[in-house]
C-alpha cells in the first residue's frame, strides 16, 4: 500500500475513532444535571468536530476553520460530551503536518473557540479549573506538536547530508578510478603504439625483433587487463561481494615496471634511497606518477630515462628524467596525464614541478608527504 494511502487510512480511523467516543458519551445520561440529553443536532455537531479530522493534511485552514465553529455552535447546546479530545487532537495534528505558521494559526483559532464555547455555558462547564485545564492542555499539544516537527525535519536534513556525503563519496571514487584507468590505459597504449611501430619497421628484416616486439605487446595488453580488471571489479563489488580483487600497485612494484618499459626500448635507471612503509594512497599515488612519467619519455623523451626514489622523514620524493626532446612528440595531442598527476600529489598536500631540462629533455620531480617517519 501507498504511503499516501495508509496516512489518509490512518487519519480517517482517527476521526471515527473521536466521532465514536462523542457518540458512546452523547448516548449515556448526562452527568451534570445542567447538560441537555443528546438530541439529533448533537449528533450532527459531534460529527462536524470530529470527522473533518480526517482531511487535516490535505485541507489544514479549511477544517480548522470548520471544526472552531462547530466546537461554538456545540457549547451553545450544553450537550454532555464535550469535544475538548478532538480539538487537542487536531492542534497536535495541524502543528505536526502543516507548518509551523499554520500550526500557530490552529491553536490561535481553536484556542478562542474552546474559550467561547466554555464561556457560553459557565453553568455547565465554565468553571476556572476547567478553562485552565483546556487552555493547558490545548499549549501542550501545540508545544509537543512543534517539537516533534522540529525532531522530523532535522531527522531529514541530517539524512539529506548523509546522502550528499555518500554521493559526493560515490563521485570522488568515480573520479578516482577514472585517474586509474587512464594511468593504465596510457602507459599500455604507449608501450603497444612504441613497439607496434618497431615491428612495422622490422618485420621483413629482422623478424626475431619484431616477434621480440608483439611479444611486450602482448606482455603489456595483458597486465593492463589485469589492472583494468581490478578496478572494474571496485565498482561491481556490490552485486559481486565475493569477487577477489588483486592489490593496488606500489613503488614496490616499480622494478616490474621498469622490466617492462625496458623491453619496450626504453634505457632506464633506477634508483632508490633509503627504505618505509608508505601509506595504502600514497604509495599507489607515487606508482602512479612513476608510471606516468616513464609513459611520457617513451613516447615523448629520449631513449633512456632516469628514475629516483628518495624515502626521507615523513614524505617520499620521486624524479622522472629523460635526455630526448620536450613536450609532445608532433603527431599527439596533449593529454591529461599531467593534470591528473598534479591532482594525485595536491590530495596529499605534496608538490610537483615539471618541465624541460636546461641540457635537454624534461624532468618530474614530486614530493609526497605522509607524516610517519621513515624506517631504519
Amino acid at each position: 500500500m501507498d504511503v499516501s494511502v495508509r496516512r489518509r487510512a490512518a487519519d480517517a480511523a482517527l476521526a471515527v475513532l473521536l466521532f465514536a467516543v462523542m457518540v458512546a458519551e452523547l448516548a449515556g445520561p448526562p452527568a451534570d444535571p445542567g447538560e441537555r440529553p443528546a438530541t439529533l443536532p448533537a449528533y450532527l455537531l459531534a460529527a462536524a468536530v470530529t470527522l473533518p479530522v480526517a482531511l487535516h493534511r490535505a485541507y489544514p485552514a479549511p477544517v480548522v476553520l470548520a471544526v472552531a465553529a462547530a466546537v461554538v455552535a456545540y457549547g451553545v447546546g450544553a450537550w454532555a460530551a464535550f469535544p475538548g479530545w478532538s480539538v487537542f487532537a487536531l492542534v497536535f495534528l495541524v502543528g505536526l503536518h502543516a507548518g509551523r505558521r499554520t500550526g500557530a494559526l490552529a491553536f490561535g483559532v481553536l484556542t478562542a473557540a474552546l474559550a467561547a464555547a466554555l464561556a457560553l455555558a459557565p453553568s455547565v462547564r465554565g468553571s476556572a479549573s476547567t478553562w485552565l485545564t483546556c487552555m493547558l492542555a490545548l499549549t501542550c499539544a501545540w508545544l509537543a506538536a512543534g517539537s516533534i516537527a522540529t525532531l522530523r525535519d532535522r531527522a531529514r536534513r541530517l539524512e539529506a547530508e548523509r546522502e550528499d556525503r555518500a554521493r559526493q563519496a560515490v563521485t570522488e571514487d568515480r573520479l578516482r578510478i577514472a585517474r586509474e584507468l587512464h594511468d593504465v590505459v596510457a602507459h599500455a597504449m604507449s608501450v603497444v603504439a612504441v613497439q607496434a611501430g618497431v615491428a612495422h619497421h622490422v618485420i621483413d628484416a629482422r623478424p626475431d625483433l619484431a616477434k621480440e616486439a608483439i611479444g611486450t605487446v602482448e606482455t603489456s595488453t595483458r597486465a593492463a587487463l589485469v589492472e583494468m580488471r581490478r578496478l572494474l571489479g571496485v565498482l561491481r563489488a556490490d552485486d559481486q561481494p565475493g569477487a577477489a580483487l588483486t592489490p593496488p600497485p606500489g613503488l614496490a612494484a616499480v622494478p616490474a615496471l621498469v622490466a617492462q618499459l625496458r623491453d619496450a626500448g626504453l634505457t632506464v635507471r633506477l634508483r632508490v634511497e633509503g627504505e618505509a612503509t608508505l601509506p595504502d594512497g600514497v604509495d599507489l599515488s607515487a606508482y602512479r606518477v612513476v608510471q606516468e612519467g616513464l609513459t611520457n619519455a617513451l613516447r615523448h623523451g629520449g631513449p633512456a630515462a632516469d628514475v629516483l626514489i628518495r624515502h626521507t622523514p615523513g614524505a617520499v620524493e620521486l624524479s622522472v628524467t629523460d635526455d630526448g626532446r620536450p613536450g609532445p612528440a608532433p603527431e599527439h595531442e596533449p593529454g591529461h596525464g599531467l593534470a591528473g598527476m598534479r591532482e594525485r600529489v595536491a590530495v596529499y598536500g605534496g608538490t610537483l614541478t615539471a618541465g624541460p631540462r636546461p641540457g635537454g629533455g624534461f624532468a618530474l620531480a614530486v614530493t609526497l608527504p605522509y607524516g610517519t617517519r621513515v624506517a631504519a
